[in-house]
């Protein structure tokens, strides 16, 4: 078995979800799970495949989005897994409708940050085990950054 580290293509002004799924119509529930969320919001949906024909199925209403969860699915090489990238929303919005969906198996990440898939592959395929979501922490907040999050949420309206 080989690990290896897949960079993530984020967006710009916008997000990225990877998780893992295991059926056929994932990708088609997944879009209904977005537009019934945020009808608004933009995105694009790529979902690989690791029986029969083993594609990598798209769907979406951006099709720069769709282009870039296409690029990031492929370049996973992963069977079962779904990247959704997405603007005009956040995955705060989306997460639990995409949690509810019957298929879902597991969410790796929601960012917005630099991000690798950690990424195994042996003689029978690939599957990803894990996300290097953004940087280490570089201390513990003090009073006045606790009040610029707190202050950041409500400008962004998630907090009153």
């Amino acid at each position: 078995m080989e690990l290896k580290l897949v960079p993530l293509e984020i967006p710009g002004d916008g997000n990225l979800i990877l998780g893992q799924t295991h059926f056929i119509k994932s990708v088609e529930d997944l879009y209904e799970a977005m537009v019934n969320a945020v009808p608004q919001m933009k995105f694009g949906i790529a979902f690989n495949e690791a029986s029969g024909v083993c594609l990598t199925r798209v769907d979406g209403n951006d099709e720069d989005l769709k282009s870039l969860a296409a690029r990031n699915a492929a370049a996973l090489a992963a069977g079962h897994i779904f990247v959704v990238a997405l603007r005009a929303g956040f995955p705060i919005n989306v997460l639990g409708r995409i949690k509810d969906v019957p298929e879902v198996c597991s969410i790796f990440c929601a960012t917005a940050n630099p991000a690798q898939a950690v990424v195994a592959e042996s003689e029978q395929g690939r599957g990803v085990l894990g996300v290097i979501d953004g940087f280490p922490p570089k201390g513990v907040e003090n009073a006045e950054e606790a009040e610029a999050r707190r202050a950041f949420l409500r400008r962004i309206g998630y907090k009153r």
